[in-house]
């Protein structure tokens, strides 16, 4: 399925409520007594009539199924809940390549995120909000260009420059560690709340 035609079959899921989806497409919240963490995006593959992708944000090919939660603020109004993970920094290809060539913009390019409602648990109703598509033009595009910037300058300038990458870098994207392993972390490009909220018009 190209991503054109993913983006106007999930634009139909608008309004509906994702437990009862997951019902429909049989689809189980619960693993061996705990929650299923992909369960929401086996709903979307499984309507999309795609196979079900075990990685945490299903590519398909040309484009990239991801999905982010909204929660809603004490005044009525609702705000992005978390960060999301775009892709991890492989720093010898950041060096390499200049934005326009990134892996990172090619990512954020192939994204399709199905934007969510969701309340303090798991078994409140979650209801789908919309269907957003990264705009990355004008000013928007010149600040995520700096964004990575930040990040490959310091790579390229400090013989250490992996381990100086914080999550305090950036403005819309921002470079943090992600999981750990054998003695050694991995970071990875996130996009800030801000930045969801900015594309979502929440602010």
């Amino acid at each position: 399925m190209e991503r054109k035609e993913a983006v106007i079959k999930l634009k139909k899921l608008i309004g509906k409520e994702l437990h009862e989806l997951a019902r429909q497409y049989d689809v189980t919240i619960y693993k061996n007594g705990k929650v299923n963490k992909g369960w929401a995006g086996h709903v979307f593959e499984r309507y999309l009539e795609l196979p079900i992708n075990s990685a945490q944000s299903p590519n398909f090919g040309s484009w990239e199924l991801k999905s982010i939660p909204l929660k809603k603020l004490k005044n009525g109004n609702w705000t992005v809940k978390e960060t999301m993970a775009i892709t991890m920094i492989d720093p010898i290809n950041v060096m390499q390549k200049e934005f326009k060539d990134s892996h990172l913009l090619a990512k954020l390019k192939k994204a399709v995120i199905v934007v969510r409602t969701v309340g303090n648990s798991v078994d409140e109703p979650s209801y789908i909000h919309s269907i957003l598509e990264f705009n990355l033009e004008g000013e928007i595009y010149k600040t995520v260009e700096n964004d990575y910037n930040l990040v490959r300058d310091t790579l390229l300038n400090n013989p250490n420059g992996f381990e100086l990458l914080t999550g305090k870098m950036g403005r819309y994207i921002q470079s943090r560690t992600k999981g750990s392993g054998h003695g050694s972390r991995t970071r990875a490009f996130y996009a800030r709340t801000k930045f969801l909220k900015e594309l979502l018009k929440l602010v």
